[in-house]
């Protein structure tokens, strides 16, 4: 007995309680029954600890929904399943939102029961060798460039070159590619680096206003500027200004920036008296700049004035082997943010984001794994924690696209025949797994299984 796990079992439905309790021995599971809160309080004190706690929400007196505040106060790291009538929504979400790990609906599917139960314990080991105990607040570390790609070791190499200078450099890349981090990178590195980097998104502001924020402006420059404002290129002054989607700005706001970047000295709007700045500028764009200066829409001497040094940021499809590092990278700096003691990734979540195409970038990674942080009620994040398109892209490349005059037209039985064998293929044949790909039960996937074997082995009418 004691070398199984032990699970509280909580329900004042004594017929129902004893069954569930049958069911899982079976799956070889110790079970302690409880018939009210209140004694399974007490059994907690006595006979615990215990592995998982699953109990009723609706029970007179102490509610499970108490029991469950209780027992989350004294282990926060506590896994409680709540047992709801069908329907109960409003009463599950509730229970999630106070600590649940998850609801199970009554009439209970008993294999889906089974698979649930038994990967919250397996979670609850992997977030048990990765945590550790709390020390006070701490700082979110400073984001570093990772990873040993041949592609990301050429950037670094090129920034520990770089950044001693005083070069104006220009970073280009897709869009979330990481090009502030690497003007920020920079700029550490350097001389400035006891400065201010001051950033601005060139693209996010109107053209009247980036030029006020750029140059700075006079007190009645304008309808509204009833006092000075010296702007950015003097608030970095002695440090680095990092001008993010250079390509985007206007003409007239290019021969400005060419100006101060020729003669290191600004005019704000509304003066007269130019005014001396000592800023090293870093671009950065997503836009093939030499196509805009060929099309005439970008100065052909701004572009030879921010491109002294061009450093080109691969996309992460290109660097795929560094997700694993990055992955990391970013859950350490936002476990600090959210407060959090160490996060687990599970093998097949993993599995997922290695297998994802992330046209978003490491801005799309980073965004995917602070959501699967927040919606993670243990410290192990798994597929049910990615959004939907990371999960369905797992497999979908391996699908090819043949040209439209091949394709062969079936029936849509057929289709869905071999879309299901397909995904028992990439999940090694685990049905349990492949049930979850397709957003079935197991009982159903087995029953369409079954069914196709039956037909082949059908004899010809």
């Amino acid at each position: 007995m004691s070398e199984r796990t032990r699970l509280l079992l909580v329900d004042d439905d004594d017929a129902a309680c004893q069954l569930l309790a049958e069911v899982l021995e079976r799956e070889h599971y110790a079970v302690v029954r409880a018939l009210s809160a209140p004694e399974a309080a007490t059994k907690l004190r006595t006979e615990g600890p215990f592995a998982a706690i699953l109990t009723d929400l609706r029970m007179p007196g102490m509610s499970g929904l108490d029991l469950l505040k209780e027992v989350r106060e004294r282990d926060p790291n506590a896994i409680v399943f709540v047992l709801t009538a069908f329907g109960d929504a409003a009463a599950a979400g509730e229970a999630i939102r106070a600590g649940a790990y998850d609801f199970i609906s009554k009439p209970y599917d008993l294999a889906e029961l089974r698979v649930t139960l038994a990967r919250a314990l397996s979670r609850g080991k992997l977030a048990a060798t990765h945590r550790e105990a709390p020390n006070g607040r701490r700082d979110e570390p400073e984001a570093t460039l990772v990873g040993h790609s041949p592609a990301i070791i050429e950037v670094m190499k090129t920034v520990a070159r770089v950044a001693p200078s005083q070069a104006s450099v220009l970073i280009t890349g897709e869009t979330g590619s990481g090009k502030e981090l690497v003007a920020r990178t920079i700029h550490r590195f350097s001389e400035r680096a006891q400065r201010k980097f001051v950033a601005v998104n060139c693209s996010a502001l109107a053209e009247g206003i980036l030029e006020s924020e750029l140059f700075g402006h006079v007190k009645g420059a304008f309808t509204g500027a009833q006092t000075a404002r010296p702007g950015l290129f003097r608030e970095a002054d002695g440090g680095t200004l990092f001008l993010d989607e250079i390509g985007d700005i206007s003409p007239a706001l290019q021969s400005r920036l060419l100006r101060a970047l020729q003669e290191h000295e600004i005019v704000p709007v509304g003066a007269e008296v130019p005014v001396k700045v000592d800023v090293r500028v870093i671009a950065a764009t997503h836009r093939d700049l030499p196509a805009l200066v060929r099309d005439g829409r970008f100065r052909e001497d701004l572009y030879y004035r921010l491109n002294v040094v061009t450093l080109r940021l691969p996309p992460l499809r290109e660097r795929r082997q560094d997700l694993p590092l990055l992955i990391d990278e970013i859950l350490r700096r936002l476990v600090i943010r959210h407060d959090r003691g160490p996060v687990a990734v599970d093998p097949e979540a993993q599995s997922l984001l290695l297998s994802y195409g992330w046209p978003g970038n490491v801005r799309e990674l980073h965004n995917v794994l602070e959501r699967a942080l927040v919606m993670a009620a243990q410290d192990v994040i798994g597929p049910e924690h990615l959004p939907t398109e990371v999960r369905s892209r797992h497999f979908t490349a391996e699908v090819p696209t043949a040209p439209e005059q091949e394709v062969e037209i079936l029936p849509l039985a057929e289709v869905e025949r071999r879309h299901v064998l397909r995904v028992l293929r990439v999940a090694n044949g685990n049905r349990e797994r492949s049930a979850r790909m397709l957003g079935i039960s197991r009982r159903t996937l087995t029953r369409m299984l079954q069914r196709w074997k039956a037909r082949e082995l059908a004899p010809p009418a």
